[in-house]
This record gives C-alpha cells, sequence and structure tokens, in this order.
C-alpha cells in the first residue's frame, strides 16, 4: 500500500493535533511534520519533501498562499491543500495562481478531509464541492483584481490546437469535474489508457494538475459555467 506522507500547516496547535490524530490513523497516510507558520511550512517542505502539505490560508510570518508559492517553485513533487473557514474569497484565487492543488473548507467531515489528501496526493486537483462552481463561475467573469487568470491556467490557443480530438474531449470532462474512472466509464475507454491522455493534455499544456486544466478549460470556453458542456 503507497504511504502518502503530509506535513500539516497550521498556526492552531489544536487544529494540528485533531488533523495529525485523523490522518495518522489512516492505514495508507503519515503525518511527517507538522508547522505552526508559513515559513516552517516551507522549510519542512524543502527538507521532507512529502506528497501532500495541509496547508492554512491564514498564518504567521508567512502567509498561506506566498507559503504556497514558494513550495511550487521549489523542485520537488509537494502538492499543496489549502484550507480555509471561507465559501469564497480572493484567497481562493491567489491560492491557486501561487500553485496549489486543492482546496477544502475546515468545516468539512473528516472523511472528506482524508479523500482530499488522497485525491491530491494522486495528482487529481481538488476543490471542495460547495467551492468548485463559485469559483469556476468566478474565474470565468474574472477575478476581482485580476484581468485575467492565464498565470493559473498558462496555455494559449496554439497549445489548445495541439490536442488531439480525443485529447480535448478528455480535457472538457476534466473541466466538468469527472474523475479518471468515470471518464474512462463515459467513453469506453479503460482508465489507464485515460490516465494517460490526461498526462499527455497536462505535458502539452504545461500544466501540474487538475485544478489548472479546470482553470483553463472555462478560461478558454470550452465549457461554460452552469452548463457543463462545450461551448
Amino acid at each position: 500500500m503507497t504511504n502518502i506522507r503530509v506535513v500539516i500547516a497550521d498556526d492552531q496547535a489544536m487544529v494540528r493535533a485533531g488533523f495529525a490524530a485523523l490522518l495518522d490513523a489512516q492505514p495508507d497516510v503519515s503525518v511527517v511534520g507538522q508547522a505552526a507558520d508559513g515559513a516552517e511550512a516551507v522549510a519542512l517542505a524543502l527538507q521532507l519533501a512529502p506528497d501532500v502539505v495541509l496547508m492554512d490560508v491564514r498564518m504567521p510570518v508567512k502567509n498561506g498562499i506566498d507559503a504556497t508559492a514558494d513550495i511550487a517553485r521549489a523542485d520537488i513533487e509537494t502538492r499543496v491543500l489549502m484550507l480555509t473557514t471561507f465559501d469564497i474569497d480572493d484567497y481562493v484565487y491567489q491560492a491557486l495562481q501561487a500553485g496549489a492543488s486543492g482546496f477544502l473548507l475546515k468545516d468539512a467531515l473528516p472523511a472528506d478531509l482524508v479523500d482530499a489528501v488522497r485525491v491530491v496526493a494522486g495528482g487529481e486537483g481538488l476543490l471542495s464541492p460547495r467551492l468548485t462552481r463559485l469559483v469556476i463561475e468566478r474565474f470565468a467573469r474574472g477575478a476581482p483584481g485580476q484581468s485575467s487568470v492565464a498565470a493559473a491556467a498558462p496555455a494559449g490557443r496554439r497549445e489548445l490546437d495541439e490536442l488531439t480530438q480525443r485529447e480535448n474531449e478528455i480535457l472538457v470532462l476534466v473541466a466538468q469535474g469527472l474523475s479518471n474512472g468515470e471518464i474512462a466509464r463515459s467513453l469506453f475507454l479503460a482508465e489507464q489508457t485515460v490516465k494517460t491522455h490526461v498526462s499527455r493534455v497536462f505535458t502539452k499544456l504545461g500544466l501540474r494538475d487538475r485544478a489548472q486544466a479546470v482553470i483553463l478549460a472555462y478560461e478558454r470556453g470550452l465549457v461554460t459555467p452552469g452548463a457543463g458542456t462545450p461551448s
């Protein structure tokens, strides 16, 4: 069984302890470090190269957004799962642009937190169900204070034109929030085949994970907010 190594970053000791107890109780997850501020989170990420950093947004010394950006720039495979008490605010956009692979509300059920860690560790960027629709619609309209979401979704039309018809189809389904398994069932393909196609799409478009793929697809008009269908 694959062991997912996690660092927890939160300025509240009781919150860290609760998350650590929950995650350490899982057979496939190990908490390898805890940080009380963003600077410490970055240091632990660089030292330990965990699979996932569970990152609070608001922390002293260095906030979660800046810490996420530092980790994203480092030459490590660590992914960041952001935690917030807010349904939607500018932090979401800033975090995704900084390189976060997922977003989860702090009032999520324990099982949802565990699932989120596993999903992000597996390379499938995640937004909590309550955040997904709001984030995408706000991105599609243009986030406050941003002229474009290109920083979070860097590919242009030329790169999109390099996708095959099947790859474009899979990008749309990824943007609709479907997992590899769901895409496989939808297209009558083997799940491993879908995984290969997704990997090729990400490589061609210079995307890190599904969070960026979702943003790009909405920005480029491949899917539309609320409709979930090709434009």
